[in-house]
């Protein structure tokens, strides 16, 4: 099969320090480049731009390996740079750690026709050749790494389309999806790049349908623009969409601010808690249209959080929770009566208030700009996955915030907050909300015990286990509402509210 080729020509050095960069932005653990050319070429002034990319450090110092053979660089992606040009024979690669190198990092490799044939079938070659005045770059490979810097080379094309084709790019966050954040600088002004490819649905779970189809995930990017255009509309401060490219899943988007919305030390601020659910009061108020304009005859429809969608995330806890602490799967018999429990949960839930949830209110996705008055002092971000639900599931994701610990007394400030918001607004029925939130709260945090085990054992990211006593804590908290004693006595039953070391 033949190989993928991309071409870009380059006019100059700038134009080479700018492939850098963009193909930096694209560089994963295992990853191999290999930059091929004469003296001169520009491979030195293309590796210098990538280090420094992944270093955030634009003066960075980056000799040469030519005498050193490899110099490693302990950054965002640590990287390691080899020149084989004195290299005698392929096999000396080994000898300089190459292997061992690629589970820690990415390899750059200058002169890579002195290991041919011993390097990974996924690597990626850069081929600089003299064309006129400047040079022309030819990008050939197969597998994720190129596939990636092929989509990073995509996004340069979208900022030249956008008028910001000159702008330098860094890495902003990425999150547990495939989703990935830049912000791009040209001429002192800051924006934000989104990079939201279409989501890959997975093998059937259920009834033949993947796990993302009966969660409703979003599945493209349109969910985002119609989302954020809805909420603008209705008075949320959403970032305003620059350029689009819906086919490919791109948007520039306005920067909201830098100021997270925890304390300096990454603390709960109990004022900032309040005024948010104070903006889940005011939204809660509205009513929401189901359908929504992404652009012109382009629509999102927002799906409901039926009960199908409730309990394949509560079943998170039984699918990856339940086998890490007990070392197998979970019962047949534990099973039948966790959905049993639930499902009487759930049948108590039809009378609730459903309205537009954002599914993620939490800390992560609110930039706190405290300059601002009202309710513009919280920028929100990340929203694509909202669904139709109870009112009472954001409240429950932001007073109990999965990533920093909320103790009992900013929980109730914040419910105290949005109740007396709704009440303020008008009739409001708060026996029913605080059930509501019982109910929404232990959902949610189930599923995120499962969720976060689940990153650690598929995606190797055993960072969000240290999360868990947080979220047991959680789950306490919510099932000592009467309403759900019976599913609390489940839990103690069959230890799933245990303190766990995994």
């Amino acid at each position: 099969m033949t190989e993928p080729v991309l071409e870009r020509l380059l006019a100059d050095e700038i134009q080479t320090a700018r492939l850098g960069e963009d193909l930096a932005l694209a560089l994963r653990v295992g990853d191999v480049l290999a930059l091929k050319g004469d003296l001169g070429a520009g491979k030195s002034t293309l590796a210098r731009a990538l280090i420094r990319t992944l270093a955030d450090d634009a003066g960075l110092d980056v000799p040469s390996p030519t005498f050193t053979l490899v110099q490693s660089y302990d950054t965002r992606i640590p990287v390691h740079h080899f020149d084989l040009y004195r290299l005698s024979s392929a096999r000396e690669l080994d000898e300089l750690g190459f292997e061992e190198a690629l589970t820690q990092g990415a390899a750059l490799l200058e002169w890579p026709e002195r290991a041919e044939g011993e390097l990974p079938k996924t690597t990626v070659l850069i081929e600089l050749v003299q064309h006129g005045e400047g040079r022309l770059a030819r990008l050939s490979g197969q597998g994720a790494a190129f596939d990636r810097a092929a989509r990073s080379l995509a996004m340069r094309g979208f900022l030249e389309s956008a008028g910001w084709g000159e702008a330098h790019r860094r890495h902003f966050i990425g999150d547990a999806s495939a989703r990935s954040y830049e912000i791009v600088t040209l001429a002192g002004r800051e924006q934000v790049l989104m990079n939201s490819p279409r989501l890959v649905l997975g093998p059937p779970v259920r009834d033949g349908k993947p796990y993302a189809v009966i969660a409703h995930t979003a599945q493209s990017v349109s969910a985002f623009v119609a989302i954020d255009r809805a909420l603008k509309a209705g008075g949320v401060s959403v970032p305003e969409i620059l350029a689009e490219d819906l086919d490919q899943g791109f948007l520039l988007l306005e920067h909201l601010g830098t100021q997270g919305f925890l304390g300096k030390e990454g603390e709960p601020v109990a004022a900032r808690y309040a005024a948010a659910a104070e903006l889940l009061a005011m939204m809660h108020g509205k009513s929401w249209p189901r359908r929504l304009e992404a652009a012109p005859n382009r629509f999102h429809d927002v799906p409901p959080f039926d009960r199908d969608a409730m309990m394949i995330e509560a079943d998170l806890l039984v699918d990856w929770y339940v086998p890490a602490i007990s070392g197998g799967p979970a019962s047949d018999d534990l099973r039948t009566g966790y959905t049993r429990e639930w499902n009487a949960l759930f049948d108590r839930l039809q009378g609730s208030e459903y309205t537009l949830m954002l599914r993620d209110f939490h800390s992560p996705n609110i930039i706190w700009r405290g300059h601002r008055s009202g309710h513009d002092r919280l920028g929100i971000v990340d929203f694509q996955d909202a669904l139709i639900g109870p009112s009472a599931y954001d409240v429950a994701s932001l007073a109990m915030d999965a990533r920093v610990t909320i103790s009992p007394e900013i929980e109730k400030q914040t419910l105290d907050a949005y109740v007396a918001a709704r009440r303020a607004a008008g009739v409001f029925d708060e026996e029913s909300f605080l059930e509501a939130y019982a109910i929404m709260a232990a959902q949610r945090n189930s599923k995120i015990l499962g969720i976060f085990v689940r990153l650690e054992k598929r995606d190797g990211k055993p960072y969000y286990l240290r999360h868990l006593p947080r979220i047991r804590d959680y789950l306490r908290r919510a099932l000592s509402h009467p309403a759900l004693a019976s599913l609390r006595d489940f839990y103690d039953t069959h230890g799933l509210l245990e303190e766990r070391t995994l």
